[in-house]
């Protein structure tokens, strides 16, 4: 054991894992038992303008605090898994770059591990919001799950037999960047016509400020108006309900747009389980899935229809935390994996 890692506790000292969801508004640290069941929490803004030293002390301190919420004993944390945004080394444990936080070459793995005397890993956020869906959510016990996420940006991730799918230092699957289209937008850096160009929620905000600039969506004008920032999924979901017909018909057709996508993703990984998560799916669910679902039959190979269930991500907020958790734990025993149920 390396001289991070603290000397395994008594029997009698309950074993817990602390999950951190590292985010660019707000940062959440939970502790779970060995059932990955939340023992305790704490949640706290991410000020962008601290330096990167009082960043790490701030994150440091809401893991304590979070501790002392679960009123449990230092002395049992086996491990402390983060899932991060931004690109990441993988294989250094350092986030190369996370430009909400004005962070650069950060070493969080070995941060959080001299500082609480444990092994600690990091993820991709989005692969450790899947994860914790394939561990304790509407994945749980597939072979191969994907998750797609639609929000300001659209973030994917796969579980393939009990592992997340990532390259040998960096995370993947960029859903948000399957290019849809040879002309089109843009989400801010690669190819034009990409699916987080098309059908993020950003994308269908800029759609719906166009409608009421041009005097069709009534409703939306008086909860938003043109401001883009303000329309947000929610207001999107209640400026539909308030009767904006072409509102809708934005939000349908950049749902069926991610349903294209997630049908050629099907083709190519046959997933057991799609898990939908997202801002939009939770703001309105059904109008949102039925759109996801036409989209992808429309792209899926016949011989692939039936391969999969299309599920509603089930985790929430916990979703990341509770991933990131239980990944550490599967990186430092391999003994320990999220059975899955087509293991005997």
């Amino acid at each position: 054991m390396s001289e991070a890692q603290q000397a395994a506790p008594s029997e009698d000292v309950r074993k817990i894992w602390v999950g951190f969801d590292l985010g660019g508004t707000k940062m959440m640290a939970v502790v779970f038992d060995e059932k990955f069941e939340v023992l305790g929490r704490k949640r706290r803004r991410t000020r962008e303008k601290n330096t990167k030293e009082v960043s790490l002390r701030r994150l440091t301190e809401t893991i304590q605090l979070a501790l002392e919420d679960a009123k449990v004993d230092p002395a049992g944390l086996q491990g402390i898994g983060a899932g991060c945004p931004g690109p990441l080394d993988l294989k250094r444990g350092v986030i190369l770059e996370a430009p909400n936080l004005g962070w650069k070459d950060v070493p969080l793995r070995d941060h959080l591990s001299s500082e609480f005397k444990c092994p600690a890993e990091i993820c991709n956020d989005v692969d450790g919001g899947v994860y914790g869906e394939y561990v304790r959510g509407a994945g749980r016990g597939a072979r191969c799950v994907l998750g797609v996420f639609p929000g300001t940006g659209i973030g994917g991730g796969c579980v393939y037999e009990g592992r997340i799918f990532h390259g040998s230092r960096s995370s993947c699957m960029e859903v948000g960047f399957l290019q849809m289209a040879t002309e089109g937008p843009a989400a801010g850096v690669g190819p034009v016509g990409t699916l987080e160009g098309l059908a993020s929620r950003l994308a269908i905000s800029g759609e719906a400020a166009k409608a009421v600039f041009r005097g069709k969506a009534p409703k939306l004008a008086a909860l938003a108006g043109t401001d883009i920032g303000s329309i947000r999924s929610g207001t999107l979901s209640k400026a539909i309900e308030g009767g904006d017909t072409v509102i809708e018909e934005i939000v349908r057709r950049g749902a069926e747009q991610v349903g294209r996508g997630i049908g050629s993703l099907v083709n190519i990984l046959a997933p057991d389980i799609v898990v939908l998560g997202g801002g939009l799916v939770e703001a309105m669910p059904k109008l949102y899935v039925a759109e996801v679902q036409k989209g992808i039959k429309r792209n899926v190979l016949p011989s692939l229809k039936d391969c999969f269930q299309l599920k509603v991500a089930e985790l929430g907020d916990y979703s990341t935390a509770i991933g990131a958790a239980a990944w550490v734990r599967q990186k430092q025993s391999s003994s320990w994996v999220c059975k899955p149920s087509f293991v005997n």
